[in-house]
């Protein structure tokens, strides 16, 4: 159990530890709304309201710090190029009343509720989905393009040049860099592609020049588009489920069991209310940070206070327009870098649900599961006519659910029955 000294760091140490912990977190935290067309200032603004009801849901008992999620960004690329930044925070805000009916869900039945209508075999590729749908969007940005490929904004050597340095910075800080330094690979690939983008007069400052010092940032209403709603709800499986594994990890680091107390159903219910609350000013979702996770166990910055200081900094920051303004000055190829090996790391995310789970892909069953949610997703099948047919993640998360609950099963044998009774029991007994 964590020393209860530890969680009595107080005054400026405090401070210090939150300005340090929001610095972790910022790469990550203002990519998502760089990437997607959304405000940086608004993302940074909802990050700490975000955060801060989190603390309010939960006692102020859970050391974590709640930030822009990466599994929603292909799913508002496409929301926003197809309905509009108002429709796509319409949809995003049911995703975060998707979250509320879970964590009643979980408060009424169980962890286990959960594994029984999403095992592994429906959530594996349709995080899988989620990370290759728009791979092209990558790979165009990277080559000096908008993400459609329909406008060159950048030379072909010159975005290459760009995109590969940002990307090739990002994965050495990944794999090679130690301490606080191995948990900002993104804020050091942005960096290092932006300064090589600068040396290549690939930036322009006037925006940043006429810009004021500060103003309030640009929030957004949402609109309900019944489409978009439809689309973005699926998207809501995968960080819920990767928010089960952030609040064991963060169990794991402070001695807490927090699925027992403040509850697993509390902490999802601070995820919905951060990611509703987001979305009707216009943010990106919010989900707990496990780069944050990591500081915590390096630093051992146990007390929650710390994440309120870092969630007061983001608000603070949000009201300073020009570093909002100076960090859409970020070239396209830089984000293009970043996002090749993002997008394949959610997709390795999903296979490893499927290995982790040791789901048989030689039984037909699970086959089936597997390969119609992908090929669906990754085609672009749509069902119904173009203007209102169901298509993307909402499709594949619609399909791979109705798949699992109507086609036999197959009769297992004794190993694979005491296997999955594992699986079960262990979830169930962490949500005690």
């Amino acid at each position: 159990m964590a020393n209860a000294t530890e969680y009595q760091v107080s005054g400026w140490r405090s401070a210090l530890a939150g300005s340090q912990m929001l610095f972790v977190a910022f790469g990550a935290l203002v990519l998502v709304p760089l990437l997607t067309g959304l405000d940086p200032s608004v993302a940074l603004f909802t990050a700490g309201v975000g955060t801060l009801l989190f603390q309010l849901t939960t006692g102020r008992s859970v050391p974590v710090f709640l930030a822009s999620s990466f599994a929603f960004i292909a799913p508002i690329i496409y929301g926003v190029q197809t309905w509009g930044v108002p429709a796509t925070m319409g949809g995003l805000m049911a995703a975060g009343c998707l979250y509320l009916l879970l964590s009643l869900a979980v408060r009424l039945r169980g962890v286990g509720f959960i594994h029984h209508l999403m095992p592994p075999v429906v959530t594996g590729p349709i995080i899988m989905v989620i990370g290759l749908g728009l791979a092209p969007v990558a790979v165009n940005m990277a080559m000096g393009k908008t993400g459609d490929g329909g406008a060159e904004l950048f030379a072909y050597g010159d975005a290459m040049v760009v995109s590969m340095a940002s990307l090739a910075t990002t994965l050495l800080v990944a794999v090679f860099a130690h301490g606080i330094f191995r948990l900002v690979p993104i804020l050091s690939g942005v960096l290092v592609g932006y300064l090589v983008a600068l040396a290549m007069g690939m930036v322009d400052f006037a925006p940043v020049r006429e810009a004021a010092w500060f103003s309030v940032p640009a929030f957004v209403t949402p609109e309900f588009n019944w489409q978009a709603i439809l689309f973005m709800l699926p998207v809501a499986i995968a960080p819920a489920i990767e928010h089960v594994g952030d609040v064991l990890a963060i169990s794991n680091v402070t001695g807490r069991d927090y699925l027992k107390k403040p509850g697993l159903h509390r902490t999802l219910l601070g995820d919905g209310l951060a990611t509703t609350t987001a979305s009707m000013l216009g943010g990106p979702p919010n989900t707990t940070y496990s780069e944050v996770t990591g500081a915590v166990m390096l630093t051992r910055a146990f007390n929650p206070v710390v994440m309120t200081w870092a969630a007061v900094f983001a608000i603070a920051l949000a009201f300073v327009a020009k570093i909002g303004i100076l960090l859409q000055t970020i070239p396209t190829p830089v984000m293009g870098g970043i996002l090749i090996l993002l997008f394949g790391s959610i997709a390795a995310v999903g296979m490893n649900t499927l290995i982790k789970a040791h789901v048989d892909l030689s039984a037909q069953r699970n086959l089936v599961i597997v390969a119609t949610v992908l090929v669906f997703g990754i085609g672009g099948m749509v069902v119904g006519d173009g203007a209102s047919g169901l298509q993307g993640v909402a499709l594949c998360g619609v399909a791979a659910i109705v798949l699992n609950l109507v086609l036999p099963r197959q009769r297992p044998d004794r190993d694979d029955l005491d296997e999955e009774k594992e699986v079960v029991d262990d979830i169930i007994e962490h949500s005690r």
